[in-house]
């Protein structure tokens, strides 16, 4: 901060501790606003506001979403696409995010997002399985089939042949009980509707639309409250990495959405919930109907207080086909496209998609004690030494000293995944996005929903940026941050009473807290860094400055 600049206003509450300002979030109406692409995944706030839905959709407001969502024409669904559901019985929903109005062809339409949702009155988990946009499908065109991406389904046939492609060409045995499809805007007006979502950026975003063809982003890494637009363009972002990242992303905003939403805020916006909801949404017949959206709802009121299980698809990157030096435009935008690793391994991932949970969320073997304590590898408790993590001090230190004196004491783990790397903004390393000052690593002041400032701060790690791998360390004053509600298990490691969070068996986060402080090692979005290393890292955590 410069001599002339004035400091940032504390907000009134409870009084920071001594130390110097880290900077402010601006808050969210004087953010520069991206521009919206029309191309939305509206479909996230809607299994968020479900999963948390108890007694919210009574059988009078029943009425009033039917009588919101007969705005909107009803799909035109062939016989035989959507599979009937009895009272009480699983129902499959798929969610796409489209541009698609009304009483529009569907030629005009795009697809963002398609994703399957579970609810099943026998599991404890809410499952989705996102299928990527890109994947490499067989599209008939002028009675010919056509490689294809699996999103130009909808500009073919809507959703009659994107149900199909699904069932013939990658989940043999997929039933789909409804298809909701959220347009243009009403992501947006959700989020803002209930609040916004604290969010656990993974790392810096930065994309300016005036110099390229992506839509507009600016985002500093670090968990942190993100309202419309900025939520929008987190999810849609997959400028410098894959449709994979992506739906890891948009997967995990649901589960921090599900994580902060309390019943009472449901209920206080249910009327403009419901409005934008009707707005912006157009799903099958059956939906349209009193009696089908009970049946829907009842299903989602019993499923209220499950969690969210990620089903991971095992996708496989396909290189992009050579260009020839003399090819015509056309040509040369040859697409690049996602494939399964297997036709098996697509079956495993239909068959978790489908099975209910039951039992523990994480498996036996997550560790009671694990390496960590010790800058050479060395361990308390008898785990020993975790493979695939590398003793790393030097760097912690230099990432704590560059943090400067704020007003939180500053962890960093002593133990790393091996090959991973401290992004700095004195490096070139983490050069995917701009690094401006102070974004490697970040001290910061995060606000809570009373507006009330406590220090924080990121250091961000990479594993693989091509891949949009990178995993965090974050601390903050803010003991009961909405993303630590509700740990899967509690574990003593080394010492330290580590929280766990899992989803579907992965851990998606570990957490510390201290009496003046809370920290958490974060996954990549992808949970690519096993559990017993995550919980090794968290384990090694080593005070290295701060106050």
């Amino acid at each position: 901060m410069s001599a002339t600049a004035a400091p940032p206003r504390r907000p009134r509450g409870r009084r920071l501790p001594p130390g110097p300002l880290p900077p402010t979030e601006p808050p969210p109406d004087v953010k520069r606003r991206p521009r919206v692409w029309r191309i939305v995944v509206g479909c996230l706030i809607v299994i968020a506001l479900a999963a948390t839905t108890t007694v919210v959709f009574i059988k009078g407001e029943i009425h009033t979403l039917a009588s919101a969502l007969r705005q909107n024409k009803a799909l035109a669904l062939g016989s035989g696409s959507l599979a009937s559901a009895g009272f009480g019985d699983p129902q499959t929903i798929l969610l796409v995010g489209s541009d698609h109005r009304a009483g529009t062809p569907f030629r005009d339409v795009n697809t963002d997002t398609m994703m399957l949702v579970r609810l099943n009155p026998s599991s404890s988990t809410i499952n989705l399985l996102s299928v990527p946009r890109d994947l490499k499908v067989e599209i008939p065109e002028g009675g010919a089939l056509v490689t294809g991406k699996l999103n130009a389904a909808y500009f073919f046939g809507g959703p009659n042949l994107l149900i199909k492609i699904l069932q013939q060409q990658v989940f043999p045995g997929l039933k789909v009980n409804h298809v909701v499809d959220v347009g243009f805007g009403g992501f947006e007006q959700m989020i803002n509707a209930i609040g916004c979502v604290y969010t656990d950026v993974d790392h810096r975003y930065y994309n300016n639309t005036a110099l390229t063809d992506y839509s507009s982003i600016d985002l500093q890494p670090g968990y942190q409250k993100l309202c419309g637009s900025d939520a929008l363009s987190f999810v849609r972002f997959r400028h410098t990495d894959s449709d994979i990242v992506r739906n890891a992303r948009q997967q995990d905003f649901i589960r921090w959405a599900k994580s902060q939403f309390s019943q009472d805020q449901i209920i206080t916006e249910r009327d403009t919930l419901l409005k934008i909801f009707g707005k912006n949404a157009t799903t099958d017949h059956n939906l349209h109907t009193t009696d089908g959206l009970i049946n829907l709802f009842d299903l989602v009121a019993f499923s209220a207080g499950n969690t969210i299980k990620q089903i991971p698809f095992p996708a496989l990157l396909l290189p992009c086909a050579p260009v020839a030096p003399n090819a015509t435009s056309a040509a040369q935008q040859t697409p690049c496209y996602v494939g399964a690793t297997s036709s098996q391994a697509e079956q495993s991932a239909f068959h978790a998609f489908m099975t209910p949970t039951t039992g523990s969320p994480l498996p036996a073997s997550t560790p009671a004690h694990v390496a960590g304590g010790g800058g050479n590898g060395s361990h308390s408790g008898g785990g020993g030494p975790v493979p695939g993590l590398t003793a790393d001090v030097t760097d912690g230190q230099a990432q704590a000293k560059a943090l400067g004196p704020i007003g939180i004491p500053i962890y960093y783990p002593k133990q790393l995944v091996s090959g991973s790397q401290y992004c700095s903004s004195q490096t070139s390393l983490c050069p995917v996005e701009t690094a401006s000052p102070g974004s490697y690593p970040r001290a910061y002041l995060l606000h809570d929903q009373q507006g009330i400032a406590h220090y924080s701060y990121r250091m961000t790690l990479e594993i693989n940026p091509i891949l949009g791998e990178y995993y965090g360390v974050q601390g903050t004053t803010w003991l009961n941050p909405p993303i630590l509600n509700k740990p899967t298990q509690t574990k003593t490691v080394n010492g330290k009473q580590l929280l766990l969070y899992a989803d579907g068996g992965k851990l998606s986060l570990v957490a510390w807290r201290t009496a003046n402080a809370v920290y958490w090692i974060s996954n990549t979005l992808t949970e690519n860094i096993p559990n017993r290393q995550l919980v090794a890292i968290a384990a090694s955590l080593t005070r290295g400055g701060g106050r």
